[in-house]
């Protein structure tokens, strides 16, 4: 195809006059002890180090065995390193009370670091849509600049014009997302913490909350404050209500409060559990989208267990 670039890449004269031994020591040389007074988390980092459960086993693993897999950093101006992957065995490091993390210097650019941190943080197993969110706005943003396309003025990072097509479609393909479903994913970073957290922790669904993205932040207070009160989120079928009437500057206080409180028979009774208190009982090989099965089969396990109990003692 005319203007399409070759897959084929002509070897350099490293390549052709240096032997593997030596390419191997020349990335060794790389690789050093950096103090981690030094080391400052990369700008904005979208994916969140919790102090869970398997952060105490990698404690434990640097413990007994350090750092097997060196992180990732690049050298500042001012001399000091941005951490590029590697912000769990940081966190790791010192909660073990080192002082220095192992870590290969790598020359990379902004936006090169920026992609190299989303594609790492995505080999985790489990990733939080608030996490996906910014990821995703990040490294595209990143990739836009790569390719000469300055930002427009409140824009959305991922549209369907000609102009972006391309870099859409190459992170599209990358990621295994529909080019659709990353512009929803980038809509959420509009909203306000206490409506993320709602989508992170599985009470909001995705297309509910893109529709409350494209209203401001008085409106999204004025929501959070009648979910608190009502106790359940509002249907997509509420919210795209919502986004006509905040288009239509209509969207008062008032409005928000009578549309919640309408009743919707799937959401009469609900129990909320807190996602962190439920995980951490849940075995880890248990995908995000089973876990309400599991716990409704614990639950049903344990209602037996209470049940022979009492018939044991009324003997």
């Amino acid at each position: 195809m005319a203007g399409r670039k070759s897959d084929f890449t002509l070897p350099t004269l490293d390549d052709l006059f240096s032997t593997q031994e030596m390419r191997d020591d020349a990335k060794l040389a790389k690789i050093r002890d950096i103090p981690l007074e030094l080391i400052d988390d990369f700008p904005d980092h979208p994916f969140k180090v919790r102090d869970d459960e398997d952060m105490v086993q990698l404690v434990e693993s640097v413990k007994e065995r350090g750092v097997i897999t060196p992180a990732t950093v690049r050298q500042k101006e001012d001399g000091r390193y941005e951490l590029i992957s590697g912000h769990r065995r940081k966190r790791a490091c010192e909660l073990a009370g080192f002082e220095t993390l192992r870590c290969e210097v790598v020359d990379l650019t902004r936006d090169e670091a920026t992609i190299l941190m989303v594609e790492s943080n995505f080999q985790r197993s489990q990733i939080l849509p608030s996490e996906k969110a910014f990821a995703y706005k990040m490294r595209l943003e990143a990739m836009n600049r790569q390719a000469g396309r300055p930002k427009k003025e409140n824009s959305t990072p991922v549209v369907s014009d000609f102009e972006r097509q391309r870099t859409n479609e190459v992170l599209a393909n990358e990621v295994g997302e529909s080019r659709e479903q990353i512009r929803r994913y980038i809509r959420l970073t509009n909203l306000v913490p206490e409506l993320l957290d709602l989508v992170d922790e599985g009470r909001m669904k995705m297309r509910p909350a893109v529709e409350i993205s494209f209203l401001d932040e008085d409106c999204q207070r004025d929501l959070v404050d009648e979910i608190d009160l009502n106790d359940c989120t509002p249907s997509h079928d509420q919210t795209i209500r919502m986004r006509k009437m905040f288009e239509e500057k209509k969207l008062t206080p008032e409005a928000i409060q009578a549309i919640m409180s309408e009743q919707k028979p799937n959401q009469r009774e609900r129990i909320v559990l807190s996602g962190d208190k439920v995980r951490q009982y849940i075995p880890k090989n248990i995908p995000l989208n089973q876990t309400e099965d599991y716990v409704c089969k614990a639950l049903e396990h344990y209602a037996g267990y209470l049940r022979k109990r009492a018939e044991r003692d009324a003997r």
